[in-house]
C-alpha cells in the first residue's frame, strides 16, 4: 500500500510539472494569420491575432460583399479593430458593409475626409454604429493582445490632392516575424517616414499603390529590407499594376513576390518564429 501511495504521489507530482509547461508551449505556438483578400484591383487584409483578436485593413471596392463573405468564411463574429488607410474607394469602399455585416469595436483612420460616396457612405455607416472613428497616425498603438501593432505613418499632414500619403500605414509583429501594410503611399510618404526614424523593417511588405511605379522606392525597399512583398492587384487592370519598375525594383533586392491576380487570395501563417503562405513565391 505503501509503494501504491508513493507511486500515486509521484503521478500527480508529474503531472502538475508537465501541465504548466505544455500551457507555456501552447501560448508559445499560437499562429497569426494574415489575409491578403482578392478583392480585384483594390485592397483588403483580415489579420487573426495570435490571441482571437479580428483586424481588418480596408474593404476592397465600393462593393463590399465579397469581403463580408469572405470573413463569413472565416467564421468571423465581430472586429476588433477596423483601419480605413484611406478614403479611395477601391480601398474604404466595402466597409459600410462590414460594418452592417459586423459588430465593430473600433475604426481608426486617417485625419483627412473626402467627397466621394464611397466615403460618405462609410461615415454614415459608422455614425449608424454609434462609433468615434480614432485617428491613424505615427506612433499610435493598437491594443491587441499578443502583438505589437503600431502605425509608422502618416508622420505629417499633406494636402488633400495628395489622398494616397495620408495612407495610414501599420506595422505588425509577433515574436520575430513581421508585416508592413502601406495602404497607397507614394513616394513623398515613403521618403518622410524614412526621415522620421520610424521603424519600418518587416519580414513581409504589402506593396503600396498596388506596385504603381510612384511608390516601394528604393529608399523605402533599403529601410525596410523584406523577405517577401505581396501585391493586391486586379487582372488585367487599366492602370498597369503593378509597374515592371516596381517588380524589378523587389527582384533586385531579391523579395519573393506574391500577386493575388496571379495567386488569388494569400494568406501567411507564423508563430512568431516561422513563417509559410498558402502559395508559393512567383519566379
Amino acid at each position: 500500500m505503501k509503494q501504491l501511495k508513493l507511486f500515486v504521489s509521484f503521478v500527480m507530482a508529474f503531472f502538475f510539472m508537465v501541465v504548466p509547461m505544455c500551457g507555456t508551449t501552447n501560448a508559445a505556438t499560437k499562429n497569426m494569420y494574415v489575409h491578403f483578400i482578392n478583392v480585384g484591383q483594390g485592397d483588403s487584409i483580415y489579420i487573426k491575432a495570435p490571441n482571437g483578436e479580428d483586424i481588418l485593413i480596408d474593404g476592397g471596392n465600393k462593393d463590399g460583399s465579397d469581403v463580408v463573405a469572405y470573413l463569413k468564411k472565416q467564421k468571423v463574429k465581430d472586429i476588433e479593430f477596423m483601419i480605413s488607410t484611406h478614403p479611395d474607394a477601391d480601398h474604404i469602399g466595402g466597409l459600410d458593409e462590414v460594418l452592417k455585416a459586423f459588430p465593430v469595436k473600433n475604426v481608426y483612420a486617417p485625419k483627412v475626409s473626402h467627397t466621394s460616396q464611397a466615403y460618405k457612405d462609410f461615415l454614415t455607416a459608422v455614425k449608424n454604429k454609434k462609433l468615434t472613428i480614432k485617428i491613424a497616425k505615427a506612433d499610435v498603438t493598437l491594443p491587441v493582445k499578443g502583438i505589437t501593432a503600431k502605425f509608422v505613418g502618416p508622420v505629417k499632414s499633406y494636402s488633400n490632392s495628395d489622398l494616397n500619403d495620408w495612407s495610414a500605414v501599420l506595422k505588425i509583429s509577433y515574436g520575430k516575424k513581421s508585416f508592413l501594410f502601406t495602404g497607397d503611399a507614394e513616394a513623398k510618404a515613403e521618403a518622410d517616414m524614412v526621415k522620421a526614424k520610424k521603424d519600418l523593417r518587416a519580414d513581409v511588405l504589402k506593396v503600396g499603390h498596388h506596385g504603381a511605379k510612384t511608390s516601394t522606392s528604393t529608399t523605402f525597399l533599403k529601410a525596410v529590407k523584406p523577405t517577401y512583398a505581396v501585391i493586391s492587384v486586379g487582372k488585367n487592370n487599366s492602370y498597369g499594376h503593378p509597374t515592371s519598375e516596381v517588380l524589378n525594383r523587389l527582384k533586385s533586392y531579391k523579395v519573393n513576390i506574391f500577386r493575388t491576380d496571379k495567386q488569388g487570395t494569400i494568406i501567411a501563417t507564423t508563430n512568431g518564429t516561422t513563417l509559410t503562405f498558402n502559395v508559393k513565391p512567383l519566379k
